[in-house]
Parts: structure tokens; C-alpha cells; sequence
């Protein structure tokens, strides 16, 4: 369909034509293993490590500090297992909250079940956690603490600051999830005062199939996978070139318009809501009005039922989601709505996510404004 409108970006965003060139030289030039000690594969290291240095200044992390993984899911796995086996002869006792990635929830359960006692914590209508309740179920026994930078389903941010502040004078490691947050919001792990941060390359227009974990120096972590001797003995296999190369492009590219890209996104959230005014349809956005990713926009629209509405929605050319991804298929409801509003809210049936991203306009996100308001229109005759 040629007049189909892409508002999926928080699921996966198209490669950037400046990376996808950058990917493609380095993939007939760097031909290299970077572990080999020839000159074609001392060129390729040396391309590698380009990019992890690139990477790395984008948060204030150190060079040494970027761990490269397949992406966010490992990353946060990285993160999560290496943190408990390395500490768990320090205690056992993880705090997270109910709206994390599955990548972090699924984690956190299969250490449950073997014997690791986890906290998830409840997070209020607007979907953040407090810190007065990290605060009260922090124990000595604590060796982990693992909450999102940003929500992928609503938008809401964390507050990190708080969080971090909270936990420089404590013994446990603090891991945040910035897959949706990396390359549109600014974060500098050494003032977060982040031990562990997780990031994915193709939430920012760069290629699929790989992300970092920044791991600051000095944190504990055991091995997660076995093999070689790559990333400094902390994550075997032989390292991907092209796509670290890529990936240090789309986050260049990203830094360089974060601003023009956030005041980008209001404006479509403000066009999308012009519409379903004008419209007369019975509506509410979800999520922190304030402390929101600029580029997630979750929207309750009274009586319609989501799997339908979804269905309605892409032969109309407006391609949109439930909420994650990785629940695509399912028909149990959103577990960051029901943490939100509770397990029999009308919010569970009825909300979608629009997410922008590159080469959106305008003129696009008010047809598609319209196109849902006049489904939500039919469905409710």
C-alpha cells in the first residue's frame, strides 16, 4: 500500500540511508576478523574501536566501558544473570518494578525460580515508580536494582537522577534499560551514577542485531556466554564489524538531531490530539505528561477493542501497535497497563501506541490522526 503510514518506531525504525552506506563500505572493506593480528584484521580493530569510543562519549562512559551484545535483550540478560552470579555470595535480593522490558521481567523471574528473591515494585497511573519505594525495600542483601530508563508501551521516564543518588551510598548495582531512551534524551552514566545501562541499535535507525552494555569499571558481572576472548574476555564471539560501525553512525546521526527530533515528535502529538478533538472521539493519553519519551504517544480510545482496532487500523494504511512488540499475538493485556490501572480496567482493551521516527511529516501523522478517528468512529456505531 503506497499511502501506508509507519507510527511503529518504538518497535523497530528504518536503517538511515547514511548508515545503511556507512554499514555497506564497511562491509567490503573491513572484511577482517578484529581479533586477528594481520593487517586486514588490525584494520578492522581499529574500526571497532572507533566506533566503541564514539559510543562510548555519547553517555560519558569510558572506552573500556562498552561491552558490544546482539542487542538490548542480551544486554539486559548481560546485566541481570552477570550481576547475580558474580554477587550472588553477597545476597540475593533484586529490586525491579512490574512495567519492565520482558527482556528484564523474564530475566528476573527465571532467578526467582532459582532461589533469588525479587521485588516488583508497583508504579502509580502515570506509570513511575517511586523512589520512596525503591528506598524502603533496599536491603543489605540487595545486589541489584533494575529499573528502565523510559517505558517502551507508555513513554513514561524514571527518575533515574533520584534513583541513582539514592544508590550511590549503597552496595547494590543499578542497571537501567535505555533502549528507548539511548539517542533522543540525554544521559551521562557518571552523573546518573549508572553501574549498568543497556542500548539497541535499531531503535535509532541503525542496523538489527546489535547493542552495548555499558558496564562501569569495577562492577562485578560473570561471564554470560563462552567462547573467545572478545570484549576483554566478557563477551565471547567474533565481533560485527559493520554493524558497531553502523551503529556508532546512527548514534552520531541521532545526537546530532536529538532536539530537532524531540520538538518534531511534540508537534506530532500535538496534531494527532488537534485531530481526535476535532473529531469528537472519546479519548485519554497515557503516561506522564511531563516525564514522557517525546517519541511514544499511548492513547485510550473508549469502547473500541484492541485487536480489531488494530486490524482496522493497518488496512487503513496506519501501522501502529498495542504496545510491545515482543507481546505481538498475545491476547493477554498489556502488563504495563494493568501495573498502571489494575487487572480489569477498561484501558487494557482499548489503548494504542503511536511512536514516531525518520522520515515522518506532518502532513502524514494528521491523515493518519484522521484515518483513526474515523475507525474509531465506525466501531463504535
Amino acid at each position: 500500500m503506497n499511502n501506508t503510514i509507519y507510527l511503529d518506531h518504538a518497535a523497530t525504525s528504518p536503517v538511515a540511508p547514511e548508515v545503511i552506506e556507512i554499514m555497506t563500505k564497511a562491509m567490503a572493506e573491513e572484511s577482517g576478523n578484529a581479533s586477528s593480528i594481520h593487517t586486514v584484521g588490525r584494520r578492522a580493530r581499529k574500526a571497532l574501536d572507533e566506533a566503541r569510543a564514539s559510543l562510548a562519549k555519547k553517555i560519558n562512559a569510558k572506552t573500556t566501558e562498552i561491552i558490544f551484545t546482539s542487542g538490548g535483550t542480551e544486554a539486559d540478560n548481560n546485566a541481570i544473570f552477570g550481576t547475580a552470579y558474580a554477587r550472588q555470595h553477597e545476597g540475593k535480593h533484586i529490586i525491579t518494578t512490574q512495567i519492565e522490558h520482558h527482556a528484564v521481567l523474564h530475566a528476573c523471574e527465571k532467578l526467582q525460580r532459582e532461589g533469588f528473591e525479587v521485588t516488583f515494585l508497583p508504579v502509580d497511573e502515570t506509570g513511575r515508580v517511586a523512589t520512596t519505594d525503591i528506598e524502603k525495600e533496599l536491603r543489605e542483601d540487595t545486589i541489584l536494582v533494575t529499573i528502565m530508563f523510559g517505558n517502551n508501551e507508555v513513554g513514561t521516564i524514571q527518575p533515574i537522577a533520584e534513583i541513582g543518588a539514592l544508590l550511590k551510598n549503597h552496595p547494590a548495582t543499578f542497571h537501567t534499560d535505555a533502549v528507548q531512551a539511548f539517542g533522543l534524551h540525554q544521559i551521562d552514566v557518571e552523573s546518573l551514577n549508572i553501574d549498568l545501562l543497556s542500548v539497541s541499535a535499531h531503535k535509532i535507525n541503525g542496523p538489527k542485531g546489535i547493542g552495548f552494555l555499558y558496564a562501569k569499571t569495577g562492577v562485578k558481572l560473570a561471564n554470560f556466554m563462552y567462547g573467545g576472548s572478545q570484549e576483554k574476555k566478557r563477551r565471547a564471539g567474533t565481533e560485527n564489524v559493520p554493524a558497531a560501525v553502523a551503529f556508532a553512525k546512527a548514534a552520531e546521526l541521532a545526537a546530532e538531531k536529538a532536539q530537532t527530533r524531540t520538538n518534531q515528535y511534540n508537534t506530532f502529538k500535538t496534531i494527532l490530539l488537534e485531530e481526535f478533538q476535532q473529531a469528537g472521539i472519546d479519548f485519554k493519553v497515557n503516561g506522564h505528561q511531563k516525564d514522557v519519551l517525546a517519541h511514544v504517544f499511548n492513547v485510550t480510545f473508549k469502547g473500541t477493542n484492541v485487536e480489531s482496532f488494530l486490524i482496522n487500523l493497518d488496512m487503513a494504511g496506519v501501522l501502529v501497535s498495542s504496545g510491545s512488540a515482543c507481546t505481538a499475538g498475545s491476547i493477554d493485556p498489556s502488563h504495563v497497563l494493568v501495573a498502571m490501572f489494575g487487572e480489569n480496567s477498561p484501558e487494557l482493551r482499548s489503548s494504542i501506541r503511536f511512536s514516531f521516527g525518520l522520515g515522518l511529516t506532518n502532513e502524514q501523522v494528521r491523515e493518519a490522526g484522521k484515518r483513526t478517528a474515523d475507525i474509531v468512529k465506525r466501531l463504535a456505531q
